[in-house]
């Protein structure tokens, strides 16, 4: 069973920053794009983020600029470096892991979230 464990969500001020961490439970570099949503109240989930294996990265347009992903397959773990924050920028951020199987099988795994709340 994997499990993912993000840590590092909180309360900052508009300008701030955080860093979003995200453990995987076995070798991440078994994971073909790892990546980090977020579902703010009343909204769908979207994403902010995705990182692949080689170190291709893609980010929303709302956080381009400011957020930074990366991986440290060597510690089995994910990041989100958040900088320069807005009230907008608030919600629960989740962990997502991906696995190609075979043609268009791809294993999907989630963590449980952490709450990120920018104050203004």
């Amino acid at each position: 069973q994997v499990q993912l464990v993000e840590s590092g969500g909180g309360l900052v001020q508009a300008g701030g920053s955080l860093r979003l961490s995200c453990a995987t439970s076995e070798n991440s570099f078994r994971f073909d794009i790892m990546g980090w949503y977020r579902q703010a109240p009343g909204k769908q989930r979207e994403l902010v983020a995705t990182i692949t294996t080689g170190g291709s990265t893609n980010y929303a347009d709302s956080v381009k600029g400011r957020f930074t992903i990366s991986r440290d397959n060597a510690k089995n773990t994910m990041f989100l470096q958040m900088n320069s924050l807005k009230p907008e920028d608030t919600a629960v951020y989740q962990c997502n892991a991906k696995r190609h199987v075979v043609r268009d099988y791809w294993q999907d795994y989630w963590g449980q979230g952490t709450q990120v709340t920018v104050s203004s």
